[in-house]
């Protein structure tokens, strides 16, 4: 079993030659905006996991998946001859989820916003049904308590 720091590191070396490769050498016209966002390599250096995004529609993404599953083992090849390891690992390529999980977060953030200035606006007009602060505080208690005593004198009398 390797040492986690190696294995990140040939991770990101594989990030690296994995899209040089498809700049220059892949010419598959399937293959559209792809941006490699990530690699990770098992602590054994048998395996790697390339992340990927894809600028475009559905039918554009489907297409590029294909386009990389066929150009697998040229980009294996190519990670093979950059990099200083006794057995070249396998590639998997997977769509990277990260930006479809950003725009659903950044989506609830903006009716959390539009829900909070609805509130607000509510809050302005608002008036309290009871007292602002029906709550009792130290002070009110001692203020009750001087004031009995005299209370008490005045009805004996």
């Amino acid at each position: 079993m390797a040492d986690p720091a190696r294995a990140a590191k040939l991770a990101d070396r594989i990030k690296v030659v994995v899209a040089q490769a498809l700049e220059r050498r892949i010419k598959d016209p399937r293959l559209g905006f792809v941006t490699i966002t990530d690699a990770r390599v098992t602590n054994d250096l048998q395996h790697a996991t390339v992340y990927y995004t894809v600028f475009g529609d559905e039918a554009q993404q489907a297409d590029t998946k294909a386009a990389l599953d066929s150009a697998r083992g040229i980009l294996r090849s190519e990670v093979g001859k950059n990099i200083t390891v006794r057995l070249t690992p396998t590639l998997e390529f997977v769509a990277d989820e990260i930006p479809v999980n950003a725009s659903h977060l950044e989506e609830l953030i903006r009716e959390a916003k539009k829900r909070d200035e609805e509130l607000a606006a509510l809050k302005q007009g608002a008036a309290y049904a009871g007292d602002a602060d029906p709550y009792r505080r130290d002070d009110d208690d001692e203020e009750d308590l001087q004031d009995t005593p005299a209370e008490d004198s005045d009805a004996r009398s």
